[in-house]
């Protein structure tokens, strides 16, 4: 039960984590810890464990060992469950594995018994109730903490909200039926906890690990999620929030948090691979991260996180590492070969031109866009048989070498952090929200510059003028695979509803066809409308 985590440091030492919950699928009222019969429950445990429903299934790292009962321990993880919701019904990726549930995600026919959104949705009201637990039992312990949980909560309530929308509400330690909040008194919330505890959070400062603190969220974090939310706003409000949008992205810009730069690189690595490899906590990658996920290969294990990311994504086929052919991903013999890329996404760096067949730097290379981490050899890019890796390009974005061709600690669970929210994203959302303020479709000067930054640093070439379907392009291109494509696909009207833009098998023909806009919220779990007669169902389903 005692699973030594690499998460928050203290004094430079990791906290030992103990902490004990269990929440059960088909009852949303998670019973919380009782400090009271577990006295050996600190603060500082506690307070680790808010981080950790972000990372791992449980205390421990084997599948049987997790905090949600009757879902399988990798799967029930919140970054892969997010992912799979907001990447698979999209037009960036497909995942060719029978599990029940995938297939309605490809193509967006998910219903309310859906065993990967149900997981979604009780793992982020897991995270709450430890929140909850911590603010009840520890809240005058630390401002600086509380603070922090209290954002670790505001963030799965934004999540929740966007996904879910209409949603039960608990904000604190309470037994019954939880009341339903509406989607935009859930927004007015989570605006309110983010700049109440704005002022109570540490001031943003850029760290790796080997720095105090790293893998704690600081202001900057606290922006960007203000800046999230903002951006958003006319979906989930009815209201748009441009100029907010592009205030808080400016403040994470002129923050101490940085791009890595291109010549940062080195002659194996680009920096933009640096994001995604064994060792981007050590490297200054991690000075992107204003909130990462942190994985060790010895203390933190995994098979919802980064190695999620790399196993699902390559075959034993791959060869990630330009300096040992032999090498695949860095984990060993974990090459699942299950999500690969729809042809949409392989265009935006390849229109009208076939990419050459060669591992993903090689693609790379050729596209002149370091971002372009594609493996074409002996692959289709259209996707006739999806239950063959070999139709679809195979995205060669994530592996665990590190920088001078090392692996990491642990043969198959990797050292790689997932960068859930990195200083690119305020770029981007800065030169959205100019232009849709300011020009509506041309993007003003500021904005031009803003989006070159992250072009430049991925060697592709700077552009004189972007309009707002160029700006959806370029968060495509930047982000793909990171598990945000539905936000804004959906933010630019292009996922469910009349739109459009169709993509390879979107609603489940080859084609496209348009699906319903009541796809843009997920429904609520079919067990918890039976168990709480106070909710009420998400409208088509």
């Amino acid at each position: 039960m005692n699973k030594f985590f690499k998460y928050i440091q203290f004094a430079a030492v990791a906290v030992l984590l103990s902490v004990g919950l269990s929440a059960c699928v088909g009852d949303l009222d998670v019973e919380p810890i009782d400090p009271a019969l577990q006295s050996d429950v600190t603060p500082e445990q506690l307070f680790n464990k808010c981080y950790a429903n972000f990372a791992t299934q449980g205390n421990g790292g084997s599948d049987g060992d997790t905090d949600i009962d009757g879902i399988d321990g990798g799967f029930s993880v919140l970054y892969r469950m997010l992912w799979n919701a907001n990447e698979l019904p999209t037009d960036e990726a497909m995942c060719q594995w029978g599990d029940p549930g995938i297939e309605p995600l490809n193509f967006a026919t998910y219903d309310a018994s859906n065993p990967f959104l149900e997981g979604l949705y009780y793992r982020l009201y897991t995270g709450i109730a430890f929140c909850n637990q911590y603010m009840t039992a520890f809240g005058d312990y630390n401002e600086t903490m509380t603070a922090e949980v209290r954002f670790l909560r505001a963030f799965q309530f934004y999540i929740l909200m966007d996904c879910f929308g209409n949603v039960p509400f608990t904000p604190e330690v309470s037994g019954g039926k939880a009341d339903q909040i509406m989607r935009a008194d859930l927004f007015n919330f989570i605006e309110k906890e983010l700049q109440d505890i704005e002022p109570k959070m540490s001031e943003p400062k850029a760290k790796k690990s080997s720095d105090e603190g790293y893998g704690r969220v600081d202001k900057a974090a606290c922006w960007l999620l203000l800046a999230r939310l903002y951006l958003n706003s006319k979906v989930y409000t009815g209201t748009a929030r441009w100029a907010e949008a592009a205030e808080y992205a400016k403040k994470v810009i002129d923050s101490d948090y940085r791009i890595l730069e291109r010549s940062k690189g080195n002659d194996t690595w680009s920096a933009y691979q640096m994001l995604f490899m064994g060792d981007n906590g050590e490297t200054d990658a991690a000075y992107e991260a204003i909130f990462p996920i942190l994985y060790d290969g010895l203390r933190t294990t995994s098979w919802g996180g980064s190695l999620f990311l790399m196993a699902s994504t390559y075959d034993g086929d791959m060869h990630g590492n330009p300096n040992d052919p032999i090498a695949t991903n860095g984990v060993s013999g974990q090459n699942w070969g299950g999500n690969r890329a729809r042809p949409q996404l392989i265009k935006l760096f390849f229109n009208g031109i076939e990419p050459i067949s060669g591992e993903g730097y090689e693609v790379a290379k050729s596209a002149g866009d370091d971002r372009a981490l594609f493996n074409t050899i002996d692959r289709t890019i259209d996707i006739v048989d999806r239950s063959n890796f070999k139709n679809g390009y195979a995205v060669a974005k994530f592996n665990n070498f590190k920088t001078d061709g090392s692996v990491g600690h642990h043969s198959v669970h990797p050292d790689a952090d997932i960068f859930f929210m990195r200083k690119a994203e305020a770029y981007l959302t800065y030169a959205e929200a100019l232009t849709r303020q300011e020009s509506g479709n041309a993007a003003p000067a500021q904005a031009v510059e803003a989006i070159n930054v992250l072009r430049k640093r991925a060697g592709a070439t700077a552009k004189a003028s972007y309009n707002l379907n160029d700006i959806l392009d370029e968060w495509s291109r930047e982000f793909y695979f990171e598990g945000r494509r539905r936000i804004d696909l959906i933010r630019f009207g292009q996922f469910g509803g009349n739109g459009s833009y169709k993509w390879q098998w979107k609603g489940g023909a080859y084609d496209g066809r348009p699906f319903s806009a009541d796809r843009n919220i997920f429904p609520i779990p079919i067990k918890d409308i039976t168990a709480n007669d106070k909710l009420t169902q998400n409208p088509g389903y």
